[in-house]
């Protein structure tokens, strides 16, 4: 014969048991979590170590570079004083990057950085082997436009992984080298002024107050 089991009756649950305090306290620790999240990966996924101040500093040597170049009587020399300038503005660069990072407490050289850095440096490269080639072959008057056009393009290409104004600066360089290459010759070192100094200038200031110096 089969046995009919007594049903069993279940205690009623205490007053105040955990199963009713716990869903809202995981519900509010999850959310945090969510936030948390999201604000790591937005400050994350841009490189915002440029720095404004740096970027006018920047400009400035620029235009006292094309003053200087302005009155040299070769163009070698004409050459070899914006070579100079350069190498001042990546030590420029640098180091006011990496005083913004330490500053704000971030790796310099962190994700979007690197990209930034990757980014950059082909057209910089690809401009720098140019430049002996238009040399060589006496093309010398196509060297600035050339300059700004890859320039711009680095800024453009490594922008998309920063604030965005870097790569609308890009886009000015751009513009200005593409006219540049079809200005007179008497304009080219003036085109450089505008470009690397009164441009870097404008964005340094935009970028110094929007993103923290």
């Amino acid at each position: 014969m089969m046995r009919v089991m007594a049903p069993v009756k279940l205690a009623p649950a205490a007053p105040g048991h955990a199963e009713h305090n716990e869903p809202p306290a995981l519900h509010e620790r999850a959310m945090d979590n969510l936030r948390y999240i999201r604000e790591t990966m937005e400050r994350s996924s841009s490189f915002t170590g440029i720095s404004g101040w740096g970027q006018v500093a920047i400009g400035v040597t620029a235009l006292a570079a094309a003053v200087l170049a302005a009155q040299q009587a070769t163009v070698k020399s004409w050459l070899a004083v914006w070579f100079v300038e350069a190498m001042f503005s990546l030590l420029i660069a640098g180091w006011s990057m990496d005083r913004k990072a330490r500053a704000a407490g971030l790796p310099l050289f962190s994700g979007p950085g690197r990209k930034v850095a990757f980014s950059l440096s082909p057209p910089l490269l690809a401009g720098a082997l140019l430049t002996a080639v238009l040399y060589r072959a006496g093309s010398t008057n196509s060297i600035p436009g050339m300059w700004l056009l890859l320039y711009g393009t680095g800024v453009v290409t490594g922008g998309m992984f920063s604030v965005p104004v870097v790569p609308v600066m890009g886009l000015c360089f751009m513009t200005l080298g593409a006219a540049a290459l079809f200005a007179p010759a008497f304009l080219a070192n003036w085109f450089l002024a505008l470009g690397f100094g009164i441009l870097h200038i404008t964005f340094g200031v935009i970028i110094a107050r929007r993103y923290g110096g």
